[in-house]
């Protein structure tokens, strides 16, 4: 993509996405401030268990309205490891219900922030789980530094 991000194709619908994606990560941080509390008066499990619940119905409902399951793989056909993202699910939440009310929902969100831009860019830079290929150079580096800054600074200002 180029420095303005508007002159390759599909880059503008691209574009569209952000403010949504920005919105979602302020979902999560909302999510974040209701869990914390959730867990400290149910448990933290139950409260996981609360979330995931009520995502669940929502999304049977959605997929009644919206989609045919024969319109896709059946999950048999699919390679096991696409499953994981089912594990690693619950165990994030239970993390923002453990952490929360002991770091608060700034130092839980940033550090999320960060561990997932570390992560992300070697999961582009190297290709995985079929994802093509984004080479990391200096300005997505500095990125993740950035985000470490922050992290660093709100913990300092904890």
């Amino acid at each position: 993509m180029t420095a303005s991000g508007l002159c390759e194709p599909g880059s503008i619908k691209r574009a569209g996405y952000i403010p949504l994606v920005i919105m979602a990560g302020m979902g999560l941080s909302v999510e974040a401030g209701l869990l914390g509390p959730l867990g400290e008066e149910v448990g933290h499990l139950w409260a996981t268990l609360s979330i995931f619940g009520v995502g669940a119905a929502l999304l049977f409902l959605l997929s009644l309205l919206t989609g045919k399951p024969s319109e896709h793989r059946p999950f048999s056909t699919l390679p096991r490891w696409q499953l994981i993202g089912g594990l690693l699910g619950p165990v994030y939440v239970i993390m923002l219900t453990l952490a929360t009310p002991i770091i608060g929902v700034a130092m839980t969100m940033i550090a999320i922030l960060s561990g997932q831009v570390a992560k992300s860019l070697l999961i582009d830079h190297f290709g995985w789980f079929g994802i093509p290929r984004k080479r990391v150079g200096i300005q997505r580096l500095f990125a993740l530094a950035l985000i470490v800054a922050a992290l660093v600074l709100i913990a300092e200002g904890a």
